[in-house]
């Protein structure tokens, strides 16, 4: 099994309730091929770069995940399906930036024990 990092913009006129849901349908999708997840983030509202489809924000968030290469594909197509993802990137995290991405949960997670 690889590990992957995706991240997803999700349209900005969603409610929070829909915005929620819209994260779980492509959790579940993960979860139901077989893949582990191991960390999700929730960026929050944020301004993008340049417009895209005519919205200048949009709600990011982030899944890593260990999975079969043809996870990838299913879950490629169910965003280009969904009308509520604006973007997505996939890719296939090497040692150094899995390596990266435990670390940086790691003290993610020390910081929120200090609050």
């Amino acid at each position: 099994m690889n590990q992957y990092e995706t991240a997803f913009i999700l349209s900005p006129v969603l409610s929070d309730v829909q915005m929620k849901e819209a994260v779980e349908k492509f959790k579940a999708i993960l979860t139901q091929e077989g893949a582990e997840i191991i960390n999700e983030e929730n960026w929050g509202l944020k301004k993008l770069a340049y417009p895209i489809q005519k919205k200048s924000t949009g709600f990011y968030q982030l899944i890593e995940f260990k999975a079969e290469p043809s996870v990838i594909e299913k879950l490629e197509v169910n965003y280009r399906r969904d009308e509520r993802v604006i973007r997505f990137l996939t890719f296939k995290m090497d040692k150094y930036a899995a390596e990266y991405a435990a670390k940086r949960r790691n003290v993610k997670s020390t910081k929120k024990e200090e609050n």
